[in-house]
């Protein structure tokens, strides 16, 4: 048994992207008799992705994006190096500062701690 979507915002969603789809579909001029038999489906398949219907199976989706020719943007989806709140947060759980001291040795062979040593390193700082 499919779940079917409460939220008022997810329906907008898949209809807007159901209307996408049929717009790409026409704009390619590809009837749904065409369409259906390209992805492997039924034209009541075709008719219900393109209305956002939300029992209509991801792979569908995917199939569909693929006779498109845009399948990309399925794999780009929410893609970690692109997903700005996610990036967000990450940058929110670094640490605010880092504690403790680091030793290193300074030109002559003597450890000493950071930021501690009276010679100036005319080479900027080492990492």
């Amino acid at each position: 048994m499919a779940v079917r979507i409460s939220s008022l915002n997810a329906r907008r969603a898949l209809q807007t992207l159901g209307r996408n789809i049929k717009t790409a579909r026409i704009k390619r001029r590809i009837s749904i008799k065409g369409f259906a038999e390209r992805i492997g489906v039924s034209e009541s398949t075709i008719m219900r992705l393109e209305k956002g219907d939300d029992g209509v199976s991801i792979g569908t989706l995917a199939m569909a994006c693929l006779v498109l020719g845009e399948l990309e943007r399925v794999s780009d989806f929410l893609d970690p190096g692109s997903d700005d709140t996610g990036l967000l947060m990450e940058r929110d759980a670094l640490p605010k500062r880092i504690d403790g001291t680091r030793k290193i040795k300074s030109k002559s062979g003597v450890e000493t701690k950071s930021g501690t040593s009276s010679e100036v390193d005319d080479e900027g700082v080492g990492f």
